[in-house]
C-alpha cells in the first residue's frame, strides 16, 4: 500500500508542468489572440479572446521551468524511476506543459462549438483536456519516461479524480488576485 502511495505522490508531482502551465498562461496572457478575432466554418469564434499567444508561449515556459524545478527536487532525492539526464527531463516538461496547454485550446475550441462564451463556465471541458492531452503528449514524445511513470494507469486516475478539485481551487485563487474575471 505505501509504495502505491509513493508512486502516486511521484507521479503527481512530475506532473507538474502540465498543472503549472495553465495558471502561468493566466499570468502571461494577453496579447496577441490565438484566433486573431477570426471565426471559424461555423461562424463562431475559432478560441475566443481568452487564448492569446503570450499566454500559450509563457504556459509553457512558466510550465516547463517549474516542472523542471520539481524534477530536479526529485531527481535530487533519487525519486525517479530512472535515470534519464537533465536535457531529456527538461524535454519532458516542455512537452507536458505544451500538451497541456494545446488541451486547453481544445476545449476552448469545443466550447465555441457550443455556443459557449468566453469564462462560461464548461465543468468537463474546462477540466480534463489539458491533462488527457498533456498524457496523450508525453506518450507520443516521450514515451519511455511516460511509461516509466504513468503506465501502470494508475497515476492518470488519480490525476483525473485530483483535476477538478485542484482545477477550482487555483481558479478561485487567480479570481481572488484579479488574474482572472470568473472563479472557475
Amino acid at each position: 500500500m505505501l509504495n502505491i502511495v509513493y508512486e502516486a505522490l511521484v507521479g503527481i508531482f512530475a506532473f507538474i508542468p502540465a498543472l503549472a502551465a495553465n495558471p502561468g498562461a493566466v499570468i502571461a496572457g494577453g496579447k496577441w489572440r490565438m484566433d486573431i478575432g477570426r471565426n471559424f466554418i461555423d461562424g463562431k469564434r475559432i478560441f475566443g479572446d481568452g487564448k492569446t499567444v503570450s499566454g500559450y508561449l509563457g504556459g509553457i515556459a512558466i510550465g516547463a521551468l517549474a516542472g523542471f524545478i520539481a524534477y530536479m527536487i526529485l531527481d535530487h532525492y533519487s525519486l525517479f524511476p530512472f535515470d534519464p539526464g537533465y536535457p531529456y527531463l527538461l524535454f519532458e516538461c516542455i512537452i507536458l506543459a505544451w500538451g497541456s496547454l494545446t488541451g486547453d485550446l481544445l476545449g476552448s475550441f469545443i466550447k465555441r462549438r457550443l455556443g459557449m462564451s468566453k469564462g462560461q463556465k464548461g465543468n468537463i471541458m474546462d477540466m480534463w483536456p489539458f491533462v488527457i492531452v498533456a498524457f496523450l503528449f508525453s506518450f507520443i514524445f516521450t514515451y519511455p519516461f511516460f511509461m516509466s511513470l504513468y503506465g501502470d494507469f494508475i497515476d492518470i486516475i488519480i490525476i483525473l479524480i485530483l483535476t477538478p478539485a485542484l482545477h477550482r481551487s487555483v481558479n478561485i485563487l487567480a479570481y481572488r488576485m484579479k488574474w482572472k474575471d470568473v472563479p472557475w
